[in-house]
């Protein structure tokens, strides 16, 4: 029996026309990173979603959760929200799920704005973002467990801040970059903690306490 926590990590679709298939993946980077931190990474398919019925009616879903027992969610990074139904509507039955049973959840990139789509925040495009680092301009009281400098891989943010949520940081231009549910440990960053040449310890200690339900 594994007692490290499990945590979901969402996958992004991609289309292989060479193979003529439609594949659920994830960067072997993001995989070390929960590693790293001392979890277990089990990814989460996107096929056991039913596009044609409601969360209501999710059966094969609910008993994959009931049956794997995840402890946490990491909505991972990757498509554009619309793109992919399948994904999409598989990451807000998990943000459903997630917050019925009060279960810790780090949004990255797509992943922060899925949580904010969830909760009826819209997305709007944004310059500068993509291949870039910025610094962030932090709102938090716990500014020393966020990194200074982050990196940038998105053209899309949050128009405005949930209103069950607070501002950790913006950008140097305003866009929100990190934000943190008031009353659940779920938390989203616009930043992609994997795609570092070194894993950053503030990334990786905010992680850990996120996933442990800030104990």
């Amino acid at each position: 029996m594994c007692s490290k926590l499990k945590i979901g990590i969402t996958q992004r679709v991609d289309r292989v026309g060479s193979y003529h298939e439609w594949r659920d993946a994830l960067d072997q980077r993001l995989i070390d990173w929960v590693i790293q931190a001392n979890f277990f990474p089990v990814p989460i398919p996107n096929t056991i979603i039913d596009i044609n019925l409601s969360n209501h009616e999710q059966l094969v879903l609910h008993d994959w959760l009931r049956m794997v027992k995840l402890d946490a969610l990491l909505l991972s990074g990757g498509n554009d929200i619309g793109d992919i139904q399948q994904r999409d509507l598989t990451e807000q039955y998990l943000l459903s799920w997630a917050e019925k049973n009060r279960k810790p959840v780090l949004g990255v990139c797509r992943g922060m704005q899925m949580m904010g789509v969830y909760m009826g925040i819209g997305l709007v495009e944004i310059d500068g973002h993509v291949k870039s680092h910025h610094k962030l301009r932090v709102n938090s009281s716990d500014s020393s467990l966020l990194p200074a400098t982050v990196n940038s891989y998105h053209n899309l943010v949050l128009e405005s801040c949930p209103d069950r949520f607070e501002v950790l940081a913006k950008s140097e231009d305003g866009s929100l970059e990190a934000i943190k549910h008031k009353k659940l440990p779920w938390e989203g960053w616009m930043w992609h903690p994997e795609r570092e040449e070194k894993f950053s310890e503030i990334n990786q200690e905010r992680f850990k306490k996120l996933m442990n339900g800030w104990k």
